[in-house]
């Protein structure tokens, strides 16, 4: 189930989707569960190109038409017989709901006895096993695939294959559609079919016919890639004039056919969804007299195809015109006025019109404008730090667009004069990163005061004790986790500065006690008796440095441990 999901997620077209999804939705807001069916599932898993999306509901699909009017679908008509909706879903794409149904045919080529039934009936009521099959889109089972008679298998062998021995009996036009299929995919008829096949042609069975049905295979041969080569296949079996007596490849305009083929499909290379199906019918029925036109016409039952089809020459003429009129003078007026055309309006006019300005301009359209917006970021753009990424851009992407189409940006230097209002400021710079390593090694070379290294003890913060006595040896500082920081850089520069000066204030201070108390070191080893009964050098110094010196009273036994203190002191 989740190969048949990718395979339709991957298949079908970004509008395409977004349709699938809208009728999804209004059929699950009836509570109606939801097929795909048909040609869409046989494109899709035969990798064809898919040209309209066929959608099968257990209810009555006529309820559904006011939601999807709605949801913003066209309404291009109903069947009440059938409990069909043909609509036009956004992005110009056809679409077909119907209800699911069972048929049972009393006679051949009569209409059938239709009644409600189930998906699963409803698949076997289908003409060919490539065609008889269902892909779910209900939240339970999205991307169940129900092929009850091995399609999958046909498709990939290119085989056509009834479902029953009846078919052909049963709908003698089964057998141009076999007929149409056949010429459009290349493929060939199973041997039993074949056979079947045959025999329903030897015996006539196509005068049976229902007439309505014919109203859609009229149809559907204008929707072909190729019509041309489906007609010249039915005109060979003999079934196009089954379809209208007086139709034929000789009344088909030829040339004039190759030229739309020609422009839909460099429409369909850009990008433009569009239903070609009117303008070829104008074409392959070039040759007709009104009479049949119109017999033509009242047989297709989807009347917005008719109405297209009649008015693609009215449509033509007025846009030519709108083409010379002053509101497309310039390139950008003229551009304009196309991108809001409709697709299929520009397509007839490209392919039909002699007015040789309005076919220039719709050439220009498909090719020498759409190269200057290619251009599109130009390269004065990035310097000025004007990029797609700016919420303005497409607006003023488009301006400049229009403006280069009219010439008014000739060159470099008009084209920054004009960005340069829409250049936005330069971006604030990053501080620096942080110098964790760099920080880390200076601390290691700091050095003391008496401008030897200084030896770190594990546990003791760099930037403190003596290191912090010569700030000017550590170029980083560490924050409580380590971390060097800019504004503790600074501090602990203007610290260390500060503690410096106290300790040479206070060295500067200390040396006339030292010189003081070296004097009277050596009056007292003149006065003592002995080496051993000399008073403490340290205990002397200080009245030194107040009143002269004054001898101590000399006690036994007492400058003993005095006396090795002052050994200590001279080491």
């Amino acid at each position: 189930m989740a190969d048949y999901i990718y395979i339709m997620e991957s298949r079908l077209t970004p509008e395409q989707q977004r349709g699938v999804t809208l009728v999804q939705e209004v059929a699950r807001a009836h509570g109606m569960n939801i097929y795909l069916v048909g040609g869409v599932v046989r494109d899709i898993i035969g990798s064809a190109s898919i040209r309209d999306l066929d959608f099968a509901v257990q209810g009555n699909a006529l309820k559904l038409a006011k939601d999807l009017e709605k949801a913003g679908a066209v309404i291009e008509g109903t069947d009440e017989n059938l409990k069909t909706v043909w609509v036009l879903l956004p992005g110009n794409l056809r679409g077909e709901v119907t209800s699911a149904r069972s048929e049972v045919y009393e006679k051949p080529g009569k209409a059938p006895e239709m009644s409600p039934a189930t998906i699963n009936e409803d698949v076997r009521r289908r003409d060919f096993t490539m065609n008889a099959m269902a892909l779910s889109l209900n939240p339970g089972s999205r991307g169940l695939l129900l092929d009850p008679f091995n399609g999958v298998a046909d498709i990939e062998s290119k085989l056509i294959r009834i479902l029953h021995n009846y078919s052909f009996l049963e709908e003698p036009s089964r057998m141009i559609r076999a007929t149409r299929f056949c010429a459009r995919f290349d493929w060939q008829f199973e041997e039993r079919t074949k056979s079947r096949y045959d025999a329903a042609k030897e015996n006539n069975y196509i005068d049976h016919v229902n007439k309505k049905v014919l109203g859609h295979e009229i149809e559907q041969v204008a929707h072909e890639n190729d019509p041309l080569k489906v007609m010249r296949a039915l005109e060979k079996e003999g079934w196009l004039a089954v379809l209208h007596p007086h139709w034929s490849v000789a009344k088909v305009d030829i040339s004039g056919l190759n030229h739309l083929m020609k422009v839909r499909e460099q429409m369909l290379n850009l990008g433009y969804t569009l239903d070609a199906g009117p303008a070829v019918m104008y074409f392959i029925t070039a040759k007709m007299n009104n009479n049949d036109v119109h017999a033509l016409q009242t047989a297709i039952h989807r009347k917005a195809f008719v109405t297209a089809w009649k008015s693609l020459e009215d449509d033509a003429k007025d846009f030519a015109k709108k083409l010379l009129s002053k509101d497309a003078a310039t390139p950008s007026q003229a551009w304009k006025m196309l991108s809001a055309a409709k697709p299929e309006t520009i397509l007839f006019t490209a392919a039909t019109s002699k007015v040789t300005p309005a076919v220039r301009k719709i050439n220009d359209f498909f090719g020498k404008w759409r190269d200057v917006k290619r251009r599109l970021p130009l390269p004065e753009m990035a310097p000025m730090r004007i990029t797609p990424e700016l919420p303005e851009y497409p607006k003023l992407a488009e301006e400049v667009f229009l403006l280069l189409l009219d010439g008014k940006l000739k060159n470099e230097t008009e084209i920054i004069n004009f960005l340069k209002p829409y250049s936005p400021p330069e971006p604030v710079a990053p501080p620096p990163p942080p110098r964790r390593g760099r920080a880390k090694k200076e601390v290691k070379k700091a050095v003391g005061p008496d401008g030897q290294p200084i030896k770190g003890k594990r546990g003791r913060k760099p930037g403190s004790g003596a290191a912090a006595a010569n700030p000017t040896q550590v170029e980083g500082a560490m924050d409580e986790k380590g971390n060097p920081t800019t504004q503790l850089e600074k501090a602990a520069v203007a610290v260390g500065k500060a503690v410096g000066n106290v300790v040479k204030a206070v060295t500067d201070k200390a040396a006339p006690l030292k010189a003081a108390s070296a004097k009277v070191a050596a009056a007292a080893k003149k006065s003592a008796p002995a080496a051993k009964n000399a008073a403490p050098a340290k205990k002397a110094a200080k009245p030194a440095a107040k009143k002269p010196a004054k001898k101590a009273p000399v006690k036994k036994n007492a400058a003993k441990k005095p006396a090795k203190k002052t050994v200590k002191k001279k080491k």
